[in-house]
């Protein structure tokens, strides 16, 4: 194991707010925007989750790293948030299918963390004030120095992020004897995605984010899937595009979360920067269409506008948040196309959901009475 040191560090945000506390991972500066997370597991799912890419994340959970890592359990291939805040940093590891501790995984990987914080304190004023930047560092102890680095950091909100955490190459996901083939627009696609594709027997390629519907569509899929991923939607007129076309050449299509706002997007339907957005595994959302409620899980900044959806003609509503009543689900008049806004694929998270993969299917046969 790697020695470590607790060595003192800083959590400045962006409206002046110090925290104190000690050194987690990388020595080093790391800087994003703030968020937390309120599941109780899957903290390794919610590192690699490309969705958090340029956010650093804030675990709600009193103790983090006390199952160690497990190679198995990622989303994708390296830790995507910027930076890590908990309270119990937590270097020894119980679980003897794990193969390092958090520490080893966060120096290897080069993220910088903080801990000791009460992170209580830190997410009521959060809720309260709203997702703001932030910064940590456990090598510059100035503040003024820290404000000059933060006042740099740009805002979420116009931020283009997918591109860069997307393939650079087309991939193939499954059994190329699969019944079904899917083209997936990779925006920061998680595997647990693909993995749920592969055991409802589809072949799923993958295609980077700014690939045309006209490349895509050589490949003669059966089914178009838009994927999860950061940033903001609006800032992606590549992606609302590619949507418009495979719209318009009656394709079926479906979206999740950064996926749900692109397909409300191309359908004129505008999108906003929320508060605090939602990030964890117990949201209750209920399907108004089949009259049932899911507990989902849920990881996204930005959402639809709900008066828009609402006075829309091209969509209708699917699913609503019983917390706030944010829209969490549409599907497009006369298209066989549907989208929502939180994850099926449940990584982590239950399993309420899936059965919208299986309605994926339906939609590919013909087959899904609506």
């Amino acid at each position: 194991m790697t020695n470590y040191t607790k060595l003192p560090a800083i959590l400045l945000l962006a409206d002046g707010t110090v925290f104190q506390g000690k050194a987690a991972g990388k020595i080093g500066t790391t800087t994003g925007e703030i968020c937390f997370n309120t599941g109780m597991t899957g903290y390794q799912e919610i590192f690699t989750d490309p969705s958090y890419f340029g956010q650093i994340m804030v675990t709600t959970n009193a103790h983090i790293g006390n199952y160690g890592i497990h190679k198995e359990e990622i989303e994708s291939e390296s830790i995507k948030i910027a930076g890590l805040v908990c309270k119990n940093y937590n270097i020894g590891f119980s679980r003897k299918e794990a193969s390092e501790s958090i520490q080893d995984y966060f120096q290897n990987e080069n993220i910088v963390g903080i801990s000791d914080i009460d992170t209580r304190a830190l997410v009521r004023h959060i809720r309260h004030k709203g997702a703001m930047n932030a910064i940590i560092s456990s090598e510059i102890t100035d503040i003024e120095e820290l404000k000059q680095k933060l006042a740099e950091v740009p805002s979420m909100d116009g931020l283009e992020l997918s591109s860069k955490v997307s393939t650079e190459k087309p991939y193939f996901y499954g059994s190329e004897q699969a019944s079904y083939k899917v083209a997936a627009l990779d925006l920061g696609i998680k595997k647990n995605i693909l993995r749920n594709f592969d055991d409802r027997d589809i072949y799923v390629q993958v295609f980077p984010a700014k690939t045309t519907f006209e490349e895509m569509n050589k490949w003669g899929a059966d089914g178009y899937f838009i994927s999860n991923g950061p940033g903001d939607p609006s800032a992606m007129p590549y992606a609302i595009e590619t949507v418009k076309q495979i719209l318009a050449a009656e394709k079926p299509l479906f979206g999740i979360c950064l996926g749900h706002q692109l397909l409300a997007e191309a359908n004129g339907i505008g999108t906003m920067k929320m508060f605090n957005g939602h990030r964890g595994l117990n949201h209750p959302v209920k399907n108004i269409i089949k009259d049932h409620c899911e507990v989902t899980s849920q990881n996204h900044g930005f959402g639809v506008v709900p008066e828009e959806v609402r006075n829309s003609d091209k969509v209708e509503i699917t699913h609503i948040n019983l917390n706030d009543q944010s829209i969490e689900g549409i599907r497009v008049k006369g298209k066989k196309a549907f989208s929502v806004q939180y994850h099926p694929e449940s990584s982590p998270g239950p399993h309420d959901s899936r059965y919208l993969f299986d309605d994926f299917i339906e939609m590919i046969k013909g087959e899904l009475a609506w």
